[in-house]
């Protein structure tokens, strides 16, 4: 008896360290990523977003992925963006400053409804939707059920269909009982993504290095806190819930617009995401030599190829076309 009970006394010794722990991480993440941007209240929580560019011009929508923030937009791609257009960059429900009451809000036509009623009290229609990874899959939910404030969508690495399985890095997430994901987000989950983040980020980044500056100007920083830990878990769950049913959907697609694929995507399969949609009406291209991050690594090119998607929501729609690969320089021209 006497062993069990120093062994349970040595536990809550341990998770109580690891809270400390969790709420000094949780802190030094707030006063790096300071919030940004506005806050719009919608319903079931609110919507952080960053708007930049021309008002009168055609709006993009950038949608980040999973465990991501609107960061990863804004580290270059954004800017670059708003030189010729009305860029709104958004924090995905729950994620970064944006915030949702309940872990069913993390199903995709969930969230996009949510993204739909920002967009209605912001004015928005007819924008092209630039989604990427999950945002990707959030971007076509948005497409198929609120078409009137989509005119394009523009999808970088998007996942599209379900996964064989969650990819390594995100396994830790894959929890579906409320309870527990509280207590693993508010002990050790933050502390451990803080040690593991350099092999977390090879990974994402692979083949590619990950900036050194990530943490601080992608927002990565944001991630070490307990609520960040729970919306991707909730993700991850949401989307087991809700991927077949959009798959199914997929035909109803009405409006036009392509995917860009890092040939060497270490998270996602591009085989798996990108060329299964040529039949629903999306272009794909894919890029040699680059990884999963290309919105980060490569803006110029990701700049590049939502141009040409933009072009084509005002041009008559084209046949669908067959894959293509190139090489970067090769799409750089």
């Amino acid at each position: 008896m006497t062993l069990i009970l120093s062994l349970i006394a040595a536990c809550v010794v341990f998770l109580l360290a690891m809270a400390v722990w969790t709420r000094r991480l949780t802190r030094q993440g707030l006063s790096t990523v300071p919030q940004m941007g506005q806050i719009v209240p919608v319903q079931g929580g609110s919507i952080h977003y960053v708007e930049k560019g021309d008002p009168d011009a055609q709006t993009l929508v950038l949608i980040h992925g999973l465990a991501g923030q609107l960061q990863h937009f804004t580290y270059a791609l954004a800017d670059q963006l708003a030189e010729e257009y009305h860029v709104i960059a958004l924090d995905r429900p729950g994620c970064g400053y944006s915030t949702r009451e309940t872990a069913e809000l993390g199903q995709l036509p969930q969230q996009a409804a949510m993204i739909a009623e920002f967009l209605e009290i912001k004015g928005v229609d007819q924008a092209v939707l630039v989604g990427h990874s999950l945002g990707g899959a959030v971007s076509l939910a948005l497409a198929l059920d609120h078409p009137e404030r989509v005119s394009g969508l523009a999808l970088l690495a998007p996942l599209t269909h379900r996964l064989p399985e969650t990819p390594v890095i995100f396994k830790p997430l894959d929890i579906r009982s409320g309870w527990l994901r509280s207590l693993i987000a508010n002990t050790v989950a933050v502390p451990m993504a803080a040690k593991t983040a350099p092999y977390s980020l090879g990974v994402a980044f692979g083949p590619e290095t990950a900036p050194d500056d990530f943490l601080d100007r992608a927002g990565g920083a944001l991630g070490l806190r307990p609520s960040a830990f729970v919306t991707a878990s909730q993700d991850v769950a949401g989307l087991d819930a809700s991927c077949d049913a959009q798959v199914s959907r997929y035909p109803e697609l009405s409006v036009p617009g392509g995917i860009l694929y890092g040939r060497q995507d270490a998270l996602l399969s591009p085989a798996l995401h990108g060329p299964p949609m040529i039949k629903f009406g999306l272009s794909y291209e894919e890029l040699d030599g680059l990884g999963h991050m290309i919105l980060i690594t490569e803006p110029e090119i990701c700049a590049a190829f939502i141009r040409r998607m933009v072009a084509e929501t005002k041009s008559p729609q084209t046949p669908l076309q067959e894959p293509t690969a190139a090489p970067v320089k090769e799409i750089l021209g």
